[in-house]
């Protein structure tokens, strides 16, 4: 008992001496600390920043709210002289001797800890002020000289997070006689490297980033560090957990970055925690109520899918009452296709402005005229760009942009199995692409979430009164050395805006157009290669995939099976191409074209290499007919070789039927390209052997059959109209 009350009495007695260890920093309320920052306006960094604030219960004052400007942009010259006035102004009405002022920037800053790890820190540095520090010297490196030494850590002064005593920081700035555009890093940089002044405040700097992180000259000393469903910056230089992380000077992006996370915007636990926070509902307007919104199409190049772009551009579920056009078609193969749809649904439309090939505007100067159109349009509400290579796939995509309520957004797209993105997760030094750490996570979507980015393309979203009031400059998109959507997007950091990208929904993908070419009737046919995952969706019949997953293969003779593989489309334009080409065979036996040049038995046939088709239509009978071979003959694996790949034309008065005959193949593959009682009468095949006839081909759907020995096979007469088939003498 005796050692016990001598051991209590040794706790206080250390305690009583050392008031300004551990056991006095607990003394400290929380509630004398006040946060003391300046914003004039409220832009995307300032809600961020009170986002975290909030988010650890700091007690926040905003100075010169709603004022002008008048600091200069610091960024790239000294400045900042307003926030010490507009400082100074707010301690002299403050009376309290021990509350404890937190002055901070705000439009590149965010918490990553709360107040008592703050005041906590700040008491074992042992000084009334303390600053930020910095491994750089601003702005005037002849003062280098005079900074004292440190033995380790950051040794020069950073004006844009400092705490310290209310009477300290009054003295501190008491002769601050500068003017708006003055410099405040040079103002408190003379003071503290004055030894006098020093002293007589009791300043001292963060050199180890304890309290402050200032990332211009440290960015590979800092990494997130996540754990327990938060989020915080880790100095890996000096060990610490900095409790403010400032992105100074030419950093605005890796705070952005960092702001992604930082406290908890996202976490592995959580995932987004603030992705439906201040969200614009449509749910509760009527449709006539819904903004206003024009739709900037541009076709800057020959790109596959056109057509298909505008079917889905008309199911977009948004009130077409409510959009207005604006295209752009640079591309005059593709005018037509523009035509038809506005032909057959402009009228739907609010309004309808086209600018075709004629007029010779470059791309930068029809986006710069789009984004005009808006501009100057008072009910104009939002502008959403969208590249004819896009494809939207999520019918709700404007609606979910407009209801995220952002200034800039757009919906992640991807090509189809690359990394390729219409996003930047970061740029290099030069202002080019590079790769952020989470980019590849965030395409293949295993982070989800909303995200600010440096750059994105092909597919966005803005607020109209963004460009009225920030983005004011007509020529958004033009540059001498920068691509339109580079211009574009630098032009937007530049005035300090966000953008940002949402991966929370499946939007859909964007196609490649690299070799592309037009010298065919319909040229997509011929995207299987660059476009697989669209060219399947264009012309591979809608049941296939339903078909191979459930087996529902129809057999209607022995070892014949029969089942959907071409859409409609597909076979329209496969029959249309080829009577575009029109070189069809004369029927007779003696062929060219064939090894040996003698045909056996003839058909008035066009083959595929002779419309330079031969490779497309292998990888087709790869990719669609080998894995049903597969299936019905079990044991067979087949690479498909096919030295005949033919459309059939069978016309009464040309060659109406096919003798009997068996096939030069292990399997043929038979597929109807129109259909009977609409294009034609009779035709069909029968299997002599089985006394077995399929009378009435169905449009788009294939016969697979082995071709020799036992399926001795005849052409049925056609009788009026015109019949086409698709084959192919598979692994001869």
């Amino acid at each position: 008992m005796r050692l016990w009350t001598f051991l209590l009495f040794v706790g206080v007695l250390v305690c009583e001496l050392f008031s300004v260890t551990n056991c006095a920093e607990q003394r400290i309320p929380e509630k004398k600390l006040l946060v003391l920052t300046v914003a004039t306006k409220e832009t995307g960094g300032f809600k961020r920043f009170l986002r975290s604030a909030k988010h650890f219960n700091y007690t926040v004052k905003v100075l010169g709210r709603g004022q002008t400007w008048k600091g200069g942009d610091y960024m790239t010259a000294p400045g900042g002289g307003q926030k010490v006035q507009l400082l100074k102004e707010a301690l002299e009405e403050m009376k309290t001797e021990d509350k404890i002022i937190l002055f901070i920037d705000s439009y590149d800053v965010v918490f990553s800890s709360g107040p008592k790890e703050l005041l906590k820190k700040f008491q074992q540095a042992k000084h009334r002020v303390v600053f930020s520090s910095e491994s750089l010297i601003w702005p005037d490196r002849h003062l280098e000289d005079k900074h004292p030494h440190v033995r380790e850590g950051n040794r020069f002064l950073g004006s844009g997070g400092f705490i310290g005593y209310l009477p300290n920081i009054k003295e501190m700035v008491s002769d601050w006689t500068g003017k708006a555009d003055d410099s405040d890093q040079l103002f408190f940089t003379k003071i503290y490297i004055d030894p006098a002044k020093r002293k007589s405040i009791n300043i001292t700097l963060d050199n180890k980033c304890r309290l402050f992180q200032n990332l211009h000259g440290a960015l590979d000393e800092v990494v997130l560090k996540f754990e327990d469903g938060r989020v915080r910056a880790r100095n890996v230089l000096y060990d610490t957990l900095p409790v403010i992380i400032h992105g100074n000077g030419p950093t605005k992006l890796q705070i952005n970055y960092l702001g992604n996370y930082i406290p908890n915007t996202w976490t592995f636990e959580t995932g987004c925690t603030v992705c439906h926070e201040e969200l614009r509902p449509l749910t509760a307007l009527k449709e006539s109520e819904y903004p206003l919104v024009v739709i900037g199409v541009f076709i800057q190049q020959p790109t596959p899918f056109v057509s298909v772009f505008f079917e889905r551009l008309l199911k977009l579920q948004y009130p077409k009452d409510r959009l207005r056009l604006f295209i752009h078609c640079q591309e005059a193969h593709h005018q037509p296709q523009v035509s038809s749809f506005l032909k057959d649904h402009g009228s739907l439309y609010q309004d309808v402005k086209v600018i075709g090939p004629e007029e010779a505007i470059d791309a930068a100067e029809a986006r710069n005229l789009g984004f005009d159109m808006c501009r100057k349009n008072e009910d104009c509400d939002y502008f959403f760009s969208l590249d004819v290579e896009v494809v939207l796939k999520n019918e709700d995509t404007l609606k979910i942009l407009i209801e995220q309520n952002l200034p800039i957004v757009a919906p992640m797209i991807t090509r189809a199995g690359r990394l390729w993105s219409n996003f930047w997760g970061a740029l290099s030094a030069e202002g080019y692409y590079a790769r952020s750490e989470d980019y590849v996570d965030i395409v293949q979507g295993r982070r989800v979430g909303v995200w600010n980015v440096p750059y994105v393309s092909s597919l966005y979203l803005m607020e109209a009164d963004i460009l009225r009031s920030e983005l004011t400059d007509y020529e958004l998109f033009t540059s001498q050395i920068l691509d339109p959507d580079m211009a574009f997007c630098f032009n937007i950091r530049s005035k300090g805006l966000f953008m940002h990208v949402t991966n929370m929904h499946t939007f859909g993908r964007i196609l490649s157009t690299e070799n592309y070419k037009t010298d065919h009737l319909h040229n997509d046919l011929w995207q299987i290669f660059e476009n697989p995952v669209d060219w399947q969706d264009r012309y591979i019949h809608e049941n296939y995939t339903h078909m191979m997953k459930d087996k529902l293969i129809e057999t209607p003779c022995p070892d014949v099976y029969w089942f959907p593989i071409f859409s409609e489309v597909a076979c329209n334009h496969i029959v249309e191409e080829m009577e575009h080409f029109g070189k069809w065979s004369g029927g007779g036996n003696t062929d060219t074209r064939i090894q040996g040049g003698y045909e056996n038995v003839p058909t008035i046939d066009i083959h595929m290499n002779q419309i330079n088709f031969e490779k497309e239509w292998h990888k087709f009978l790869l990719e669609f007919v080998a894995p049903v071979t597969e299936k019905m003959y079990p044991g067979y694996y087949t690479k498909c070789q096919t030295p005949l790949n033919f459309v059939v034309r069978y016309k009464p008065d040309e060659q109406p039927l096919l003798k009997p005959h068996h096939d030069a193949s292990t399997f043929t593959i038979n597929i109807a390209l129109n259909s009977k009682d609409v294009d034609y009468q009779g035709g069909g095949c029968r299997f002599l052997r089985y006394d077995c006839s399929i009378s009435a081909p169905r449009k788009g759907w294939a016969l697979l059959h082995p071709g020799r020995l036992t399926h001795y096979h005849e052409g049925l007469p056609t009788t009026a109209g015109v019949r086409y088939i698709a084959v192919s003498f598979v692994d001869p």
